[in-house]
């Protein structure tokens, strides 16, 4: 079984004051036993930047083969053709797996006129969006999702840090009447884990960190869950490697 991670950064975040490396990446890696990594850049404003930081995970990803995979995350404000063109390149030139949209960090709610285009690329190139959720009220709302999903029923949609508590309820919702929606369960208590995969399926719960340093903290959470062995497996790795369409090491 590969432990599988689907929320991971490299690069600068001008808007969190953070700084992601790719030595923090690889000791997570070591010390986890963490197989791969779904890595997306740190929130930033202009094209110039975000192609430099999607090119630094292209580099991480060619340097270590098999370990660590891109997500793309330019700022939905900018104009179409420039948006579009740069996922296009990371999904087809770079080999990324999916896109990011930040509705907090880049002051873009799912629903809005320059988001579409989000929601359309990612549909044209066959790849999930992740949405990050929770911080950043009401932007970042789950239930901001809801029109969306039902608008894109083909589009494979992720919250990310499943509402980080405050608003789990909203992402319940979400998972309750959208089918084409996952969670990453990064920020979220073992108990409600416990729940959503009673409800809703292990497969549609997704490890995640975030951070580095909290790797070891969301695999002990979901290892103390009390739930079946198999459904472990669909969380640590099982269902990021369906939903992602990951190769298999031996592929």
């Amino acid at each position: 079984m590969r432990i599988i991670d689907v929320h991971s950064h490299l690069g600068d975040d001008c808007v969190f004051d953070e700084s992601f490396t790719a030595a923090d990446l690889l000791a997570k890696h070591d010390r986890c036993g963490i197989s791969l990594s779904i890595v997306q850049p740190g929130t930033c404003f202009d094209l110039d930047a975000v192609r430099a930081q999607h090119d630094a995970i292209a580099a991480l990803c060619a340097a270590h083969p098999g370990r660590f995979a891109g997500m793309a995350n330019p700022n939905p404000h900018l104009p179409e053709a420039a948006y579009r063109t740069e996922v296009t390149r990371c999904v087809r030139d770079l080999g990324f797996v999916g896109i990011k949209l930040h509705p907090f960090g880049h002051a873009a709610p799912p629903g809005g006129r320059d988001q579409r285009k989000v929601f359309e690329t990612a549909r044209e190139l066959g790849v999930p969006v992740m949405v990050h959720t929770g911080a950043g009220i009401p932007f970042a709302n789950p239930s901001n999702l809801l029109a969306v999903c039902e608008a894109f029923p083909d589009v494979r949609i992720v919250m990310a840090h499943c509402g980080m508590m405050i608003t789990s309820g909203e992402a319940w919702t979400v998972l309750q009447r959208c089918p084409n929606t996952w969670v990453d369960v990064s920020w979220t208590p073992g108990f409600q884990i416990e729940r959503m995969a009673a409800a809703f399926g292990a497969s549609r719960l997704l490890l995640a960190s975030d951070h580095a340093e909290n790797a070891d903290t969301e695999l002990a959470k979901i290892r103390s869950c009390r739930l079946p062995e198999s459904d472990i497996e669909q969380i640590l790795g099982g269902a990021a490697e369906a939903l992602y369409r990951l190769p298999t090491p031996d592929a």
